[in-house]
């Protein structure tokens, strides 16, 4: 059967504004010229004996493993996981310990885009958004959120774009038995200036990264920085999404894709 791969993940770029002035990806790039030079003197032969004076181009780069399309383990939220299956939790799984079987599902795409930068979404626009999509959550689906953040990439003001997942809403759906969701935002939660301005308008520090410790209750993981979701339809894909394998991380680079039979 015919399929068509739908790409969800960024490019890492460097010089865009793609994170906080200090969380900036760094990539230096060697062409082969560049390269040349050390590898005929390692070999100890003339730069003229390689083929046209080149060796290989390479690159270094200087990130975090939350630059990029990237799946956060539980670790990353809290030092536990689980309180609410299990008395008293149980420590956080790295993004080495996750079971393979979780980023590899059917996926289903809320269109939030209508709400405004620093919204925080609610149980209620959740199950809003499945009864207009006509759909029901099964087990391991994997959720995708498109916000408004998805069209602002390498904006200046992409990090504070978009809307952001509540604890109660991203519980929600922890308890039909979704383990992996995402979105295109920067982040799970709404973007941290909005949060720090209802702070100093009186709220609690509750709200900081409510979304991202929903993950203290029941363990899960979220994809951050994806792409396209708005090609993608409602229902009738599959996502993949496997995180690099980093030993004893807090996250991994992914190279999300949709697979859509035709």
């Amino acid at each position: 059967m015919p399929r068509s791969y739908i790409d969800l993940s960024v490019a890492l770029t460097a010089g865009i504004k793609s994170d906080p002035p200090h969380a900036l990806p760094e990539i230096e790039y060697l062409d082969h010229k560049q390269t040349a030079l050390g590898m005929a003197d390692y070999m100890g032969v003339s730069v003229d004996d390689l083929p046209n004076q080149e060796y290989a181009a390479i690159e270094r780069v200087k990130i975090s493993t939350h630059n990029g399309t990237h799946v956060d383990a539980p670790y990353h939220y809290f030092s536990r996981q689980d309180e609410q299956l299990t008395p008293g939790g149980r420590p956080s799984q790295k993004i080495d310990e996750l079971p393979l079987e979780w980023f590899h599902n059917q996926g289903v795409k809320l269109d939030f885009r209508h709400f405004e930068d620093g919204y925080i979404v609610q149980p209620e626009d959740v199950e809003a958004e499945l009864k207009r999509i006509g759909h029901i959550l099964s087990p391991m689906e994997i959720v995708l959120i498109n916000t408004r953040a998805g069209s602002r990439y390498g904006y200046d003001d992409y990090v504070d774009s978009g809307c952001g997942m509540s604890k109660a809403a991203t519980l929600w759906m922890l308890e039909q038995g979704i383990r992996v969701v995402g979105t295109d935002g920067w982040s799970w939660d709404p973007p941290f200036s909005f949060t720090k301005k209802r702070i100093e308008a009186g709220g609690s520090a509750d709200l900081i990264w409510e979304g991202h410790r929903a993950g203290r209750a029941i363990g899960y993981s979220h994809i951050e920085k994806l792409h396209n979701l708005e090609v993608l339809p409602a229902t009738g894909f599959e996502v993949v999404c496997f995180p690099v394998k980093i030993h004893q991380a807090s996250a991994g680079w992914t190279r999300a894709v949709a697979i859509i039979d035709n």
